[in-house]
């Protein structure tokens, strides 16, 4: 049996938002107030520009969220 090769690509020091749901996911990159996401991984992982992080950890804290934090 011949093995598939996949490429892979590690990154470092990336931020990311996972949330419960896509609707959620969808309505913090409609936010216009919100420090700027990146474009979607998936429907329920956002991408967070690296010197951005604690502004969204205080959106989300303001908007009555409770992020876990895992570094």
């Amino acid at each position: 049996m011949e093995k598939t090769r996949i490429p892979v690509k590690l990154h470092r020091r990336v931020c990311l938002i996972q949330t419960g749901d896509a609707v959620l996911a969808e309505e913090l990159l409609r936010a216009r107030n919100w420090p700027r996401i990146l474009p979607p991984l998936t429907d329920r992982v956002l991408f967070v520009r690296p010197n951005r992080v604690q502004a969204v950890i205080q959106e989300l804290q303001k908007n009555g969220h409770t992020p876990q934090v895992i570094q």
